[in-house]
């Protein structure tokens, strides 16, 4: 049901549309459970460090074109320092009614830093900067990833040197076949994990393309110099059509493929470390510290982190799922649909970092 004009939950009048970013032809608020519903700060948060890394950069090559002046630039570089020890002290204002992480930070650094705030968003949209903000998160957990799965690979090489003439029983069918080396069958699984770091490396490549400057859909009448901003933040080239620039999630959903093999991976040898520690196999046996017993049958050591880490792998395959989903019916270009990327993507990359940790220490 439609309202009178200057009408709300607040009464005639009430509501200073200056609150709201957008809000110039709106005649009322947004509803409180709209603004619940429709914001993302609470887990975008997140992204602030890369928020601020890419603000940074804009506002330095915005000051190189002469757009903004240096004081402009000393004031938001002071500014944004201070909000960095704030976030990093906790002791950041999250407010649900900024919707984001980025107007909650744009907000800030607009009283700490007066007109010189304002100018930041010079030449740039929410669009531009939230894809910017995904894949300058999204290279950093990858290389931490790369990392940690080369260090599970060296646990594996490490533990197949030790028994690299300890026979046991090759298996096809799960039937004894020939015999083989543990060291062997290890190894195996590192050629696995190797695949994944190399899959999760051209992931990076065609993740490291930079969006800023594409603004909400078609650019900006600004003399901007996109170059620059690659330069400053270690992209490889810019994004060429400000369109996709701005919709694309391509690299979120095949960061998630590449994570859900890599998790396929990791369920085919949690299972086969279920099996060799039952006293069927009776071929390992894991630290107590990995393990849970029984309260009513003390002879049992339950194999919980393998189990666990077979089990999560369908939660990665359904971000996968959710992702994919998300983007198929989307028509061009930006979508308030693609707030939804975030939570299946920071949960994958959670998941996959928890499991890389532990599976090298069993």
């Amino acid at each position: 049901m439609s309202k009178q004009p200057g009408t709300g939950p607040q009464g005639p009048n009430q509501w200073d549309k200056k609150q709201e970013a957008w809000s110039a032809r709106f005649n009322e608020p947004m509803s409180e459970l709209v603004k619940r519903y429709t914001a993302s700060v609470f887990f975008d948060k997140r992204l602030a460090l890369f928020d601020i890394q890419g603000s940074l950069a804009h506002a330095t090559m915005l000051c190189e074109c002469q757009i903004i002046s240096p004081q402009d630039l000393q004031a938001i570089q002071k500014g944004m320092a201070h909000i960095q020890k704030e976030i990093a002290a906790d002791q950041f204002e999250w407010q649900l009614d900024l919707e984001d992480v980025h107007l909650n930070i744009e907000r800030r650094l607009t009283e700490l830093a007066g007109e010189a705030g304002k100018k930041l968003h010079t030449g740039r949209s929410r669009n531009d900067q939230v894809a910017t903000d995904i894949r300058l998160f999204l290279r950093h957990e990858t290389d931490a990833i790369v990392q940690l799965i080369t260090e599970l690979m060296c646990a594996l090489a490490t533990q197949a040197e030790q028994h690299h003439n300890v026979v046991m029983p090759g298996f096809t069918h799960l039937q004894v076949a020939q015999p083989i080396t543990f060291g062997h069958h290890l190894m195996a699984y590192a050629e696995m994990f190797e695949r994944d770091a190399s899959r999760l490396a051209d992931c990076r490549k065609r993740m490291n393309q930079l969006p800023l400057g594409a603004a909400a859909l078609a650019g900006t009448t600004f003399a901007i110099q996109r170059e620059r901003t690659c330069e400053l933040l270690g992209f490889d080239a810019p994004t060429r059509n400000s369109l996709d620039s701005v919709s694309d999630r391509d690299f979120a959903i095949e960061f998630c493929s590449a994570a859900s093999i890599l998790m396929m991976h990791v369920s085919r040898l949690s299972e086969e470390l279920v099996l060799w520690t039952s006293p069927r196999y009776a071929f390992i046996e894991l630290p107590d510290r990995f393990c849970t017993g029984s309260s009513i049958m003390p002879q049992k050591k339950n194999p919980d982190v393998p189990e666990l880490a077979r089990g999560k792998t369908g939660r990665v395959y359904g971000h996968l799922m959710a992702l994919l989903t998300l983007m198929k019916g989307q028509p061009l270009a930006y979508n308030k649909d693609n707030q939804e990327d975030k939570e299946p993507l920071f949960d994958t990359v959670d998941t996959l970092k928890d499991t890389l940790r532990i599976l090298p220490r069993w």
